[in-house]
């Protein structure tokens, strides 16, 4: 085993902190009250290849393919904000679906969209429905082929860059009665008539990305905008073995909330030390130090079941017994709990907004919910662990 980061790895990473310290974290206060799409940011981190350093080189990207390198970098951005994290790197869930499951012509015409340093794109995913979250099988978004077209009709919710985007990926059914085998992704550009967003949803955390309904109402586009092409030929993908492409995703949403838990531990860490109570500093207390001790083991936890998860994807390993959802999972849960700390370590000053721990506290809560609630995540664990373990 090797734990070491190798020269590019850190070279990465030091751009990625570096760009979250003196561009992210400066602005992220106005962003959180605001709840505007940070452009400015978006567009400082296209010209810096933080946003197309994953695509591959014939697309327009930097051609970077280590999970790793990856997550270094979304876990310093979350650090410096995770609304504005997610504002940046949102656009990857469509991407990534187009990557994995779309045709070579498909691929050519919209990845280079996501990659271009000086005009970026957004790109939305929509999957969740006011009816079917977890329970993804239960979409009743439409698409209904009609001479060369294929008609939408349905309605996303909670999706990031919603309404918003350039480019949306839209999963619906074709078939009900064929279960998964009836479910297909489809492309959506910008401007196509019966998509439109719905309401703008105000949130506890993460408020710096854009989250919304997206309406399709009698939305038509063309045969050639499903995902993988036709049922027959030879890139066509199942509904289930497109949405297998967000079982690779969970790292990078754990290694998000690992950027938010350490966020709060060194902002406590450092208060500790020079906050003074009957005659030390506070971290000389016992019930403090103990408190500060949990959070480093449980964040360093953290970081090895992702960098673990991260791992196996490189080396094409399947998550026999879960470990992308414990990574999720246990990041977290983390997340929240060394918010909490940290507030608690603070006292009164972590409860106002003059300090930004409250922030954390209300942008990690989201890691428990979204790309798989803790319970899910919990029950994919524990299926496997029957079925594998």
């Amino acid at each position: 085993m090797d734990f070491s980061l190798t020269e590019e790895q850190k070279e990465f990473q030091k751009l990625a902190h570096d760009f979250a310290r003196n561009e992210i974290r400066p602005v992220a206060p106005e962003y959180d009250e605001t709840e505007e799409v940070p452009w400015d940011v978006i567009k400082k981190a296209a010209k810096l290849g933080l946003t197309a350093y994953r695509y591959p080189e014939k697309y327009g990207g930097l051609g970077l393919d280590d999970p790793i390198t990856s997550l270094l970098i979304t876990e310093e951005l979350s650090w410096g904000c995770a609304g504005i994290a997610t504002a940046i790197n949102g656009t990857g869930l469509a991407a990534t679906g187009i990557l994995v499951t779309g045709t070579e012509e498909q691929k050519q015409k919209y990845i280079p969209m996501f990659t271009d340093p000086d005009h970026p794109k957004l790109g939305a995913m929509g999957l969740t429905e006011p009816g079917a979250g977890s329970d993804v099988a239960a979409m009743s978004t439409t698409a209904v082929p009609d001479g060369n077209e294929y008609i939408l009709n349905g309605t996303k919710q909670f999706i990031t860059n919603g309404g918003i985007a350039d480019i949306h990926v839209i999963f619906a059914q074709t078939d009900k009665a064929k279960g998964w085998d009836g479910v297909a992704a489809f492309v959506v550009e910008k401007g196509t008539p019966g998509l439109k967003m719905g309401r703008k949803e105000r949130k506890l955390g993460v408020r710096a990305s854009h989250t919304a309904q997206v309406i399709l109402e009698d939305c038509r586009i063309p045969l050639e905008n499903r995902l993988g092409g036709e049922p027959g030929s030879p890139t066509y993908i199942t509904g289930l073995g497109a949405l297998k492409m967000l079982e690779a995703t969970r790292p990078s949403v754990g290694a998000a909330a690992l950027g938010v838990a350490r966020a709060s531990y060194e902002y406590a860490l450092e208060y500790a030390r020079e906050r003074r109570q009957f005659g030390k500093p506070i971290i000389k207390q016992q019930a403090i130090a103990f408190k500060l001790a949990d959070m480093a083991m449980e964040i360093d936890a953290a970081r090895l079941l992702i960098w673990r998860a991260a791992w196996m994807v490189k080396n094409k390993m399947p998550f026999r017994l879960g470990e992308g959802s414990m990574a999720k999972l246990f990041a977290g849960d983390t997340a929240v709990k060394s918010a909490m700390e940290a507030i608690q370590i603070l006292g009164g000053y972590g409860y106002i907004k003059e300090f930004p721990v409250e922030k954390w506290l209300r942008d990690a809560k989201i890691y428990q919910i979204w790309e798989g609630t803790a319970e899910i995540q919990r029950l994919i664990i524990s299926r496997l662990l029957e079925k594998n373990g």
